[in-house]
């Protein structure tokens, strides 16, 4: 997503925001930076998999299983991957070029979770840099040299 803003000084702004497939560090996650990988998660994925087939392999012929019930396990099981993918953190970046009036180029970084925060995130940053020509300070953009 990519957005192209002008400023009330006459600057144009790129308001464009990325997914990021790994939590970014930070210094106040450090008790947590510490992860086994992605192979304690394929493992488990494994596992399920062989004890889902051995479950059907072992089913006697007379039991009958609802369709509901099938419905409401693939549910249980797509809830948590679902919900990591949509709780991905996204870096939000506006950034502005330096112009013939020699205001120097600015660059505003910061991260969101979720894609209906980053869009409306980086709305409310695209109307505050029209009515103010820089993002909000209070908001997720800090600057950065």
């Amino acid at each position: 997503m990519t957005r192209l803003v002008r400023g009330a000084d006459g600057r144009m702004w790129t308001v464009h925001s990325r997914v990021e497939w790994r939590n970014p560090v930070a210094s106040d996650d450090f008790e947590h930076d510490v992860s086994g990988g992605v192979l304690p998660g394929v493992m488990m994925a494994g596992m399920l998999v062989v004890m889902v087939v051995v479950l059907i392999a072992w089913t006697p012929e007379q039991v009958v299983v609802p369709a509901w019930l099938i419905l409401a396990l693939i549910f249980l099981f797509a809830f948590f991957p679902v919900r990591w993918a949509l709780r991905r953190p996204h870096t939000l970046v506006a950034e502005s070029k330096a112009t013939a009036d020699e205001l120097p180029p600015e660059r505003w970084i910061g991260s969101v979770r979720g894609p209906l925060a980053v869009r409306q995130e980086a709305s409310r940053v695209a109307r505050t840099i029209e009515m103010h020509s820089l993002p909000d300070v209070e908001g997720p953009l800090q600057p950065v040299d």
